[in-house]
């Protein structure tokens, strides 16, 4: 066996161990997570940090300091993506949960992506250069094409899905025929599709009219292409939700009940054994990331045709990078990553509310990457609490039968 191979079945099985967690693990690791952040509120806390002087002669105003701190960073999180009940309207204080939706869904239709090629034994880091790739169809359908409203919007979401896997097949096929590793390959695509956008913007393709700005900027797309708003003009929510929602079904039945899903789940778990069952190992890769990327072009149709404005070469706001996130934390299941996309869109939808109280809003940074943490460390996890190790030694025999007695690999 190469040292490629042997290093892509090591990490395959560590995703393995890290996707096999459960319910009990992410809990924990969420819990965890929420507490790092409230060490670093306290530890940062000016009052707290006073009390320490005289802990000894009155520890309840270090007590009393810290349980503030954390009650009011928490209580704003909450207030600002949840439910604000200081807002004198109704109107006002349900428009957080609205706005923890419309943040999550391209976390939801992204993750989906990242989570598929998980479970395919890949690792594709290259969420941004895709969904890039994804705004640079959709904008230019969106603003370049004049059709009716509803066409429109559909057509501009199907390019970004097509230019999103265009990328992602491109990354499955330089894998499948040179033996390049896809983190590699999905890192440097970033970066390319990243300087692509921007000359795109720099370029009368994409350019808005203000070019003496020296800003590049995309027109803004045609009314007629973007998505309408689910709750009125009174709030951001729009279709996209829609659409990440329908992203889930979409991939839990392709992962969990198609014969596509179990040829990729089946490379997942073990190559080789696909390999001698007849799959073609190398064109599952490239479908794999082809169908990875499309999910992320989901959210690339978000962000292109969800505002009103053009797109900037920051649009992308980081969305691959958190899609990772939300993969793990998902074990990339559909309801998992529902879920986690909805955790993490909830804390972007109530940084700001934190910040306004005088709470770094970098904190639910460090939230962010502590449940990752705990997440990605299943030995940790199992020796904190002293949980079993996850039983995944039947499923190999489980897929042999399936393939060889019911002719699933036909």
């Amino acid at each position: 066996m190469s040292d490629v191979n042997r290093t892509d079945n090591v990490m395959s099985q560590v995703m393995r161990e890290i996707l096999s967690g459960g319910f009990i693990r992410t809990v924990i690791a969420i819990v965890l997570g929420f507490i790092v952040g409230a060490i670093f509120m306290i530890g940062s806390n000016k009052e707290f940090v006073e009390s320490l002087a005289y802990i000894f002669a009155r520890p309840g105003d270090a007590f009393g300091a810290a349980a503030a701190v954390v009650g009011d960073g928490y209580g704003a999180l909450f207030k600002g993506s949840i439910y604000n009940f200081d807002a004198d309207t109704f109107e006002k204080a349900v428009r957080p949960i609205t706005e923890t939706l419309r943040l999550g869904a391209p976390l939801i239709a992204a993750g989906l992506g990242i989570g598929l090629t998980f479970r395919v034994g890949l690792f594709n880091i290259g969420g941004t250069g895709q969904l890039i790739f994804g705004m640079i169809f959709a904008t230019y359908v969106a603003t370049r094409l004049e059709l009716p409203f509803v066409l429109h919007m559909f057509v501009a979401l199907i390019a970004g899905i097509i230019g999103a896997a265009l990328l992602g097949a491109l990354v499955g096929f330089l894998k499948a025929r040179t033996g390049a590793h896809e983190v590699i390959l999905t890192i440097m695509m970033n970066y390319i599709a990243l300087y692509f956008f921007t000359f795109l913007m720099r370029d009368p393709a994409l350019l808005q009219e203000t070019r003496a700005s020296g800003n590049p900027k995309a027109d803004a797309a045609a009314e007629s292409a973007m998505f309408p708003r689910l709750l009125g003009d009174s709030y951001s929510l729009h279709w996209g939700l829609i659409f990440a929602l329908i992203a889930v079904v979409v991939f839990w039945w392709l992962m969990e009940r198609s014969t596509i899903g179990f040829r990729l789940r089946m490379v997942g778990f073990n190559p080789d054994a696909a390999r001698a069952a007849g799959i073609n190992v190398e064109k599952t890769y490239i479908l794999a990331m082809a169908l990875s990327a499309g999910f992320v072009g989901v959210a690339a149709a978000n962000q292109s045709l969800g505002v009103a404005v053009g797109v900037t070469p920051s649009a992308h706001a980081n969305i691959g990078f958190d899609a990772i996130t939300v993969a793990l934390l998902g074990g990339s299941s559909g309801p998992g990553i529902l879920l986690a996309g909805l955790l993490f869109g909830a804390f972007k939808a109530g940084s700001p509310s934190m910040q306004v109280i005088g709470v770094s809003p970098e904190v639910l940074g460090i939230v962010q990457g502590a449940i990752v943490l705990f997440i990605a460390a299943p030995p940790l996890i199992r020796a904190i609490f002293r949980l079993p190790k996850p039983q995944t030694t039947n499923a190999l025999g489980e897929m042999r039968r399936r393939i060889f007695v019911k002719g699933g690999a036909k």
